[in-house]
C-alpha cells in the first residue's frame, strides 16, 4: 500500500483567483513547490483533488483545464516535482454528485486506484470542505491559508475537528507532516 497527500489546488498550490484556467492567471503559491518537493521525497504520492465547477458553470471547458492541467505539471517537473494524479468534479453543487467534495466520490477513487493506505495519509487544503475525506476516514489533514472564516480557523486550532490540524502554507504542513 502506498501512502498519499491529497492536496486541494486552488488556494493551496497556487493563488485563488477564481475559476483559474488560463496558464497565464496560474501563480504558484509561495513555499508550495517546495513543500510538495519535501512531501514526495518523504515517499508520499502527490494526487490533486479538485472541485472545478467553473466547467458545470460553462466558464471554461474541459480542454481549458486539460491545457491548464499540462502547464502546471511541466511546471512542476521542472522543478522536480512529480504529481501522480489530478482528480476533479466538474459539477455544480445543485448536481449533487458524489464526487465534489466535501463528498469522497474523488478520495476513494484514488484510494483504488493507486491502493492507497488511507491511515497513513492526509489530505491539505484551504477550505474544510477539501477536507471531508478526514471526517468520513483515518486520514488527517491540514486547513491552511487564511481563507476560512476566522471562527472556523480557531475551531481547527481549538480541535474542534478530531484530524484537522491548521498551517499557515502547503510548506508548512510539509514539515509538520515530514517533522522537518
Amino acid at each position: 500500500m502506498s501512502k498519499s497527500i491529497f492536496l486541494d489546488r486552488d488556494g493551496t498550490i497556487n493563488i485563488d483567483k477564481g475559476y483559474v484556467y488560463k496558464p497565464e492567471d496560474f501563480e504558484f503559491l509561495p513555499g508550495a513547490i517546495e513543500g510538495m518537493k519535501i512531501l514526495q521525497a518523504s515517499g508520499y504520492l502527490l494526487v490533486i483533488v479538485t472541485n472545478q465547477s467553473g466547467i458545470g458553470r460553462k466558464f471554461y471547458t474541459e480542454n481549458d483545464f486539460d491545457v491548464l492541467n499540462r502547464f502546471m505539471l511541466s511546471e512542476l517537473e521542472a522543478n522536480h516535482v512529480k504529481i501522480d494524479a489530478i482528480y476533479h468534479c466538474p459539477h455544480v453543487p445543485e448536481d449533487n454528485c458524489s464526487c465534489r467534495k466535501p463528498l469522497t466520490g474523488m478520495f476513494e477513487r484514488a484510494i483504488r486506484d493507486f491502493d492507497i493506505d488511507i491511515n497513513a495519509s492526509f489530505s491539505i487544503g484551504d477550505k474544510l470542505r477539501d477536507l471531508g475525506i478526514c471526517e468520513k476516514t483515518e486520514c488527517r489533514g491540514f486547513l491552511i491559508g487564511k481563507t476560512e472564516r476566522e471562527e472556523i480557523i480557531a475551531d481547527v486550532l481549538n480541535g474542534r475537528y478530531k484530524r484537522v490540524k491548521y498551517a499557515e502554507s502547503l510548506l508548512d504542513a510539509a514539515k509538520i507532516i515530514t517533522h522537518c
